[in-house]
Protein backbone atom coordinates (compact mmCIF):
# COMPACT_ATOMS: atom_id res chain seq x y z
CA UNK A 1 0.00 0.00 0.00
CA UNK A 2 1.20 3.14 -1.16
CA UNK A 3 0.00 6.69 0.73
CA UNK A 4 0.09 9.86 0.84
CA UNK A 5 -0.68 11.74 4.50
CA UNK A 6 -0.99 15.82 4.24
CA UNK A 7 -0.32 17.78 7.12
CA UNK A 8 2.03 15.55 8.41
CA UNK A 9 3.36 17.60 11.13
CA UNK A 10 -0.26 18.40 12.22
CA UNK A 11 -2.04 16.69 15.53
CA UNK A 12 -3.84 14.32 13.10
CA UNK A 13 -0.96 13.65 10.66
CA UNK A 14 1.50 12.96 13.24
CA UNK A 15 -0.69 10.13 14.88
CA UNK A 16 -1.31 8.95 11.37
CA UNK A 17 2.24 8.30 10.84
CA UNK A 18 2.51 6.41 13.69
CA UNK A 19 -0.16 4.00 13.30
CA UNK A 20 -0.32 3.26 9.66
CA UNK A 21 0.78 -0.77 9.36
CA UNK A 22 4.63 -0.94 9.12
CA UNK A 23 4.56 -2.05 5.77
CA UNK A 24 3.44 0.78 3.30
CA UNK A 25 5.20 2.90 2.34
CA UNK A 26 3.95 6.09 3.26
CA UNK A 27 5.03 9.95 2.02
CA UNK A 28 4.29 12.37 4.70
CA UNK A 29 4.23 15.84 3.50
CA UNK A 30 3.44 19.79 5.56
CA UNK A 31 3.03 22.80 4.20
CA UNK A 32 6.49 23.26 3.75
CA UNK A 33 6.71 20.47 1.47
CA UNK A 34 3.57 21.04 -0.73
CA UNK A 35 1.55 24.20 -0.20
CA UNK A 36 -2.30 23.53 -0.67
CA UNK A 37 -3.30 26.61 -1.64
CA UNK A 38 -0.99 25.58 -5.17
CA UNK A 39 -3.78 22.90 -6.65
CA UNK A 40 -1.73 22.86 -9.61
CA UNK A 41 0.93 21.19 -7.18
CA UNK A 42 -1.37 19.60 -4.93
CA UNK A 43 -2.86 17.76 -8.43
CA UNK A 44 0.82 16.65 -9.77
CA UNK A 45 2.13 15.59 -6.51
CA UNK A 46 -1.05 13.16 -6.30
CA UNK A 47 -0.59 11.97 -9.95
CA UNK A 48 3.33 11.76 -9.55
CA UNK A 49 3.09 9.53 -6.49
CA UNK A 50 -0.11 6.92 -7.96
CA UNK A 51 -1.09 6.39 -4.63
CA UNK A 52 -3.60 3.95 -3.80
CA UNK A 53 -4.55 6.23 -0.73
CA UNK A 54 -4.07 10.02 0.17
CA UNK A 55 -5.54 10.61 3.56
CA UNK A 56 -5.82 15.02 3.50
CA UNK A 57 -5.21 15.73 7.34
CA UNK A 58 -4.14 19.74 6.57
CA UNK A 59 -6.75 22.13 6.27
CA UNK A 60 -6.99 26.25 6.61
CA UNK A 61 -8.51 26.38 10.55
CA UNK A 62 -7.57 29.50 11.29
CA UNK A 63 -11.70 29.79 11.81
CA UNK A 64 -11.78 33.41 12.76
CA UNK A 65 -8.93 34.70 10.05
CA UNK A 66 -10.86 32.98 7.33
CA UNK A 67 -13.60 35.57 8.13
CA UNK A 68 -10.54 38.29 6.03
CA UNK A 69 -9.14 35.64 4.23
CA UNK A 70 -11.92 33.40 2.85
CA UNK A 71 -10.37 33.13 -1.06
CA UNK A 72 -7.30 31.56 1.03
CA UNK A 73 -9.21 29.14 2.85
CA UNK A 74 -11.71 28.38 -0.06
CA UNK A 75 -8.24 27.17 -2.00
CA UNK A 76 -7.03 24.93 0.84
CA UNK A 77 -10.24 23.99 2.40
CA UNK A 78 -11.90 22.99 -1.34
CA UNK A 79 -9.48 23.74 -4.11
CA UNK A 80 -6.73 21.15 -2.89
CA UNK A 81 -9.33 18.44 -2.01
CA UNK A 82 -10.88 18.88 -5.82
CA UNK A 83 -7.52 18.21 -7.25
CA UNK A 84 -6.94 15.46 -5.21
CA UNK A 85 -10.05 13.75 -5.83
CA UNK A 86 -9.56 14.34 -9.91
CA UNK A 87 -5.77 13.38 -9.75
CA UNK A 88 -6.96 9.98 -7.61
CA UNK A 89 -10.36 9.49 -10.18
CA UNK A 90 -7.25 8.93 -12.71
CA UNK A 91 -4.67 6.96 -10.74
CA UNK A 92 -7.40 4.70 -9.13
CA UNK A 93 -6.34 5.77 -5.60
CA UNK A 94 -8.74 6.21 -2.42
CA UNK A 95 -9.17 9.54 -0.71
CA UNK A 96 -9.69 9.91 2.81
CA UNK A 97 -10.83 13.55 3.92
CA UNK A 98 -10.99 14.83 7.09
CA UNK A 99 -14.42 17.98 7.84
CA UNK A 100 -15.67 19.26 10.63
CA UNK A 101 -19.07 19.77 12.68
CA UNK A 102 -18.89 24.20 11.63
CA UNK A 103 -20.27 22.35 8.61
CA UNK A 104 -23.16 22.78 10.78
CA UNK A 105 -25.30 26.13 12.26
CA UNK A 106 -26.07 24.30 15.56
CA UNK A 107 -29.66 24.70 15.85
CA UNK A 108 -30.38 20.95 16.32
CA UNK A 109 -31.78 19.42 19.10
CA UNK A 110 -30.12 16.23 18.63
CA UNK A 111 -26.68 15.02 17.92
CA UNK A 112 -25.77 15.16 14.38
CA UNK A 113 -26.03 12.35 11.61
CA UNK A 114 -24.15 12.45 8.86
CA UNK A 115 -27.15 13.13 6.29
CA UNK A 116 -28.41 15.82 7.97
CA UNK A 117 -28.65 19.33 6.19
CA UNK A 118 -25.21 21.33 6.41
CA UNK A 119 -25.45 25.34 6.90
CA UNK A 120 -22.52 26.69 7.59
CA UNK A 121 -22.75 29.82 9.74
CA UNK A 122 -19.06 31.01 8.83
CA UNK A 123 -16.35 31.55 6.26
CA UNK A 124 -14.18 28.51 7.94
CA UNK A 125 -17.99 26.35 7.74
CA UNK A 126 -18.77 27.34 4.38
CA UNK A 127 -14.83 26.36 2.96
CA UNK A 128 -15.16 23.13 4.95
CA UNK A 129 -18.58 22.19 3.33
CA UNK A 130 -17.38 23.11 -0.24
CA UNK A 131 -14.48 20.94 0.38
CA UNK A 132 -16.93 17.70 1.12
CA UNK A 133 -18.08 18.32 -2.45
CA UNK A 134 -14.79 18.72 -4.09
CA UNK A 135 -14.00 15.20 -2.67
CA UNK A 136 -16.80 13.33 -4.36
CA UNK A 137 -18.93 10.39 -4.04
CA UNK A 138 -16.28 7.77 -3.83
CA UNK A 139 -14.16 9.73 -0.86
CA UNK A 140 -14.44 8.48 2.49
CA UNK A 141 -15.52 12.15 4.28
CA UNK A 142 -14.92 12.09 8.48
CA UNK A 143 -16.48 15.15 10.25
CA UNK A 144 -14.78 15.82 13.69
CA UNK A 145 -14.70 17.82 16.30
CA UNK A 146 -12.36 19.92 18.89
CA UNK A 147 -9.22 17.65 17.77
CA UNK A 148 -6.49 17.84 20.33
CA UNK A 149 -3.21 15.68 20.83
CA UNK A 150 -0.21 16.23 23.10
CA UNK A 151 2.49 17.98 22.19
CA UNK A 152 0.02 19.73 19.72
CA UNK A 153 -1.99 23.55 19.08
CA UNK A 154 -4.57 23.12 20.74
CA UNK A 155 -7.31 23.97 23.69
CA UNK A 156 -6.03 21.23 26.48
CA UNK A 157 -2.58 22.96 26.15
CA UNK A 158 -3.50 26.37 25.73
CA UNK A 159 -5.56 26.01 29.13
CA UNK A 160 -2.44 23.95 30.52
CA UNK A 161 -0.69 27.53 29.81
CA UNK A 162 -3.12 30.38 30.68
CA UNK A 163 -3.58 28.16 34.53
CA UNK A 164 0.08 28.51 34.86
CA UNK A 165 0.03 32.22 34.42
CA UNK A 166 -3.41 33.31 35.67
CA UNK A 167 -5.14 33.13 38.87
CA UNK A 168 -9.12 33.13 36.87
CA UNK A 169 -10.00 31.81 33.78
CA UNK A 170 -13.14 32.85 31.88
CA UNK A 171 -14.41 29.87 29.53
CA UNK A 172 -17.12 30.06 27.44
CA UNK A 173 -19.96 27.29 28.79
CA UNK A 174 -23.39 27.34 26.08
CA UNK A 175 -21.36 26.20 22.78
CA UNK A 176 -21.79 22.14 23.12
CA UNK A 177 -20.45 19.04 21.32
CA UNK A 178 -17.34 16.66 22.12
CA UNK A 179 -13.30 16.55 22.15
CA UNK A 180 -11.98 14.60 19.97
CA UNK A 181 -8.57 12.81 20.95
CA UNK A 182 -5.85 13.02 17.32
CA UNK A 183 -5.31 9.00 18.10
CA UNK A 184 -8.52 7.98 18.04
CA UNK A 185 -9.71 9.70 15.04
CA UNK A 186 -6.55 8.61 13.16
CA UNK A 187 -7.19 4.91 14.26
CA UNK A 188 -11.13 5.14 12.75
CA UNK A 189 -10.15 6.75 9.45
CA UNK A 190 -7.55 3.47 9.06
CA UNK A 191 -10.12 1.34 10.66
CA UNK A 192 -12.94 2.75 8.04
CA UNK A 193 -10.58 2.41 4.94
CA UNK A 194 -10.19 -1.50 5.66
CA UNK A 195 -13.70 -1.85 5.86
CA UNK A 196 -14.17 -0.25 2.26
CA UNK A 197 -16.18 2.60 3.79
CA UNK A 198 -17.29 5.53 1.47
CA UNK A 199 -19.22 8.16 1.67
CA UNK A 200 -20.04 10.71 5.19
CA UNK A 201 -19.17 9.80 8.53
CA UNK A 202 -19.08 11.33 11.82
CA UNK A 203 -16.22 10.66 15.00
CA UNK A 204 -15.64 12.35 18.20
CA UNK A 205 -15.08 10.95 21.97
CA UNK A 206 -18.16 9.54 23.38
CA UNK A 207 -20.26 11.96 26.08
CA UNK A 208 -20.91 15.64 25.82
CA UNK A 209 -19.57 18.83 27.07
CA UNK A 210 -19.02 22.60 26.84
CA UNK A 211 -15.56 24.60 26.64
CA UNK A 212 -16.18 25.18 30.18
CA UNK A 213 -16.96 21.62 30.76
CA UNK A 214 -13.41 20.61 29.22
CA UNK A 215 -11.73 23.09 30.83
CA UNK A 216 -12.64 21.91 34.36
CA UNK A 217 -11.69 18.81 33.44
CA UNK A 218 -8.70 19.70 32.25
CA UNK A 219 -8.04 21.46 35.11
CA UNK A 220 -8.97 18.48 37.63
CA UNK A 221 -7.29 15.84 35.78
CA UNK A 222 -3.51 18.36 35.61
CA UNK A 223 -4.13 18.96 39.03
CA UNK A 224 -3.87 15.20 39.86
CA UNK A 225 -1.08 14.67 37.51
CA UNK A 226 0.91 17.37 38.98
CA UNK A 227 0.94 19.47 35.52
CA UNK A 228 -0.16 22.49 37.88
CA UNK A 229 0.69 23.27 41.34
CA UNK A 230 -2.10 25.65 42.18
CA UNK A 231 -5.90 25.55 41.78
CA UNK A 232 -7.27 28.20 39.55
CA UNK A 233 -10.56 29.90 39.40
CA UNK A 234 -12.67 28.68 35.89
CA UNK A 235 -15.53 30.87 35.52
CA UNK A 236 -18.85 29.93 33.17
CA UNK A 237 -19.68 32.79 30.86
CA UNK A 238 -21.70 32.81 27.77
CA UNK A 239 -20.77 33.13 23.94
CA UNK A 240 -21.78 36.89 24.05
CA UNK A 241 -19.21 37.78 26.95
CA UNK A 242 -16.43 36.75 24.00
CA UNK A 243 -17.50 37.73 20.46
CA UNK A 244 -15.74 36.51 18.04
CA UNK A 245 -15.27 37.64 14.52
CA UNK A 246 -16.34 34.40 13.19
CA UNK A 247 -19.95 32.84 14.39
CA UNK A 248 -19.73 29.32 15.74
CA UNK A 249 -22.47 26.69 16.15
CA UNK A 250 -23.84 27.15 19.78
CA UNK A 251 -24.55 22.81 19.15
CA UNK A 252 -22.41 20.91 17.33
CA UNK A 253 -22.03 17.56 18.70
CA UNK A 254 -21.50 14.59 16.07
CA UNK A 255 -23.65 11.36 16.10
CA UNK A 256 -21.04 9.04 15.55
CA UNK A 257 -23.43 5.78 15.42
CA UNK A 258 -22.84 5.01 11.80
CA UNK A 259 -18.99 5.01 12.05
CA UNK A 260 -19.51 2.67 15.04
CA UNK A 261 -21.72 0.20 13.36
CA UNK A 262 -18.84 -0.49 11.02
CA UNK A 263 -16.06 -0.88 12.77
CA UNK A 264 -18.51 -2.48 15.90
CA UNK A 265 -16.24 -0.56 18.43
CA UNK A 266 -17.20 1.82 21.19
CA UNK A 267 -14.94 5.21 21.35
CA UNK A 268 -13.74 5.99 25.32
CA UNK A 269 -15.68 8.80 26.77
CA UNK A 270 -14.00 11.88 26.74
CA UNK A 271 -12.36 12.29 29.84
CA UNK A 272 -10.92 9.37 29.80
CA UNK A 273 -8.98 10.16 26.60
CA UNK A 274 -7.75 13.44 28.27
CA UNK A 275 -6.44 11.98 31.26
CA UNK A 276 -4.22 9.74 28.87
CA UNK A 277 -2.93 12.97 27.09
CA UNK A 278 -2.21 14.59 29.63
CA UNK A 279 -0.15 11.52 30.81
CA UNK A 280 1.68 11.77 27.35
CA UNK A 281 1.91 15.70 28.14
CA UNK A 282 3.63 15.10 31.43
CA UNK A 283 6.04 12.86 29.83
CA UNK A 284 6.76 15.46 27.12
CA UNK A 285 7.45 17.99 30.03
Amino acid sequence: MKALITGASGQLGRALCSLVPATWQVDAVDRNALDLADTRAVGETVRAGRYDVVFNAAAYTAVDKAESEEDVALAVNAGAVGAMAEALRETGGQLVHVSTDFVFDGSSSRAYRPQDVRNPISAYGRTKAAGEDAAGPDALIVRTAWVYAAGGGNFVRTMLRLMRERDELRVVTDQIGAPTYAPGLAATLLGLLDAGARGTFHYSDAGVASWYDFAVAIHEESRALGLLERDVAIIPIPASAYPTPAARPAFSLLDSSATRDVLHDRPPHWRINLRTMLKEESALA
